[in-house]
């Protein structure tokens, strides 16, 4: 996993307790920021997807050239 994806969901886990006590205190400015630390990780969660694919793309193309460095075409 990722980096970038631990960060995502613990913003996501601390955004959705801000909203959640925004809430119940009826504390408008808490409840949005809650739900803007929401956002920020569910983009922080698709970056590090993102970067987590190219990996595992790059490695998986590293090992197919390694493969095939022995063939004679």
């Amino acid at each position: 996993m990722d980096k970038k994806n631990l960060e995502g969901k613990l913003d996501k886990v601390t955004g959705k307790i801000k909203e959640v006590g925004g809430v119940a205190t009826d504390n408008r400015d808490l409840e949005a920021e809650g739900k803007l630390d929401q956002v920020k990780g569910k983009v922080k969660e698709g970056l590090g997807n993102l970067r987590q694919g190219i990996k595992d793309k790059l490695d998986e193309l590293d090992k197919n050239k390694g493969e095939n460095k022995g063939e004679n075409p």
